[in-house]
């Protein structure tokens, strides 16, 4: 009798070893969280093939860079129309060399001048040049876009978070940060889901993710403190915004720009 117990207990340990369990759920602490890998879908390579729903300035805002160097570098114009199907060049090819012949007399003999085409963005904007403090953020008076806590910051890491992810309630309130052009209203760029971009000057854009409504178009005129969406979880694991400022294509530290909270 004595085995046969043995036997059965030895039978339902093995049992409970190998059911299945839920995961156990881990929650990070604040520390954690900074440092959280965030899975953005960023462009690489050398070049992109237009999809329906981009836009010039979405491409440039994935790859990093500055909507005008973009539209230089691929000869398009204001207003910047692209095509689906349409190659976006995204990195600059080697500068070309023109070489000028210049006739010589037997006086005084010249060589033949190489001469590098320089790169039209370059040459016309000035990327260059160094910026001063009073020119950071010419005529831009920034407020917050909506209500809630800062529940992961900004980090200036290759895969870090590249704004703020604000909390809050799905349907709070989303307004423009400043006054600008809705230049991007959709969910094409993947992990960001329903986005609004709007361009505020030559330097800055501000981008909005993970709404749950729009609330504005492309091209459409908008006020700071504008309602532009409605906050939600689209593209993400839970209710929040995520918000961003870009200058010349660089992401920058929001609260930097934004005004204290008392």
């Amino acid at each position: 009798m004595r085995g046969l117990l043995v036997v059965l207990f030895l039978t339902l340990l093995l049992s409970a070893c190998t059911a299945d369990r839920p995961a156990p759920v881990i929650s990070l602490s604040t520390e954690q969280a900074a440092v959280q890998v965030v899975n953005y879908d960023p462009i690489r390579g050398s070049s992109y093939g237009v999809t329906r729903g981009d836009t010039l300035y979405s491409i440039a805002f994935r790859a990093g860079m500055d909507y005008r160097e973009l539209a230089a570098r691929n000869h398009i114009r204001a207003p910047y129309t692209i095509y689906p199907g349409q190659i976006i060049k995204l990195s600059s090819a080697p500068a070309k060399v023109v070489r000028h012949p210049v006739q010589s007399s037997s006086k005084n003999p010249k060589k033949t001048i190489a001469k590098p085409i320089a790169d039209q963005y370059s040459r016309n904007q000035g990327v260059n040049k160094k910026v001063t403090s009073s020119s950071a953020s010419p005529g831009i008076s920034w407020r917050w876009p909506t209500t809630g806590r800062v529940i992961l910051g900004f980090s200036d890491a290759q895969k870090g978070n590249k704004g703020l992810d604000i909390d809050g309630n799905r349907g709070d309130s989303v307004v423009a940060a400043a006054p600008g052009k809705v230049v991007y209203a959709g969910s094409a760029l993947r992990g960001y889901g329903k986005l609004i971009i709007i361009k505020h000057n030559d330097e800055y854009l501000s981008a909005y993710a993970h709404n749950d409504e729009l609330l504005v178009k492309e091209q459409q005129w908008v006020k700071a403190g504008q309602l532009i969406a409605r906050k939600g979880d689209s593209g993400t694991n839970g209710v929040k915004l995520h918000f961003e400022i870009r200058r010349r294509g660089e992401a920058i530290n929001p609260l930097l720009k934004l005004p204290k909270r008392g």
